[in-house]
């Protein structure tokens, strides 16, 4: 558990805190309408600062600083 914890730790609060919203609100949602709001969430967490410093990190090949926002 404590690799696993350590691994999830190193990626974006930003993103981590979008997906397990999405996770947990697209449960209960018919088929059709979790892949609407599951493309809404997908739009929203590529405009986080989280995601253009993963782009860039990854381009530049250093690792990432996230800011969480």
């Amino acid at each position: 558990v404590r690799d696993w914890a350590q691994r999830l730790a190193q990626h974006s609060p930003a993103a981590i805190r979008l997906g397990r919203e999405a996770f947990y609100r697209q449960g209960d949602m018919a088929f059709d309408d979790a892949l609407a709001y599951l493309h809404q969430m997908l739009t929203l967490n590529l405009l986080t600062e989280d995601a253009q410093e993963g782009i860039a990190a990854f381009l530049e090949k250093r690792k990432p600083k996230w800011s969480g926002r």
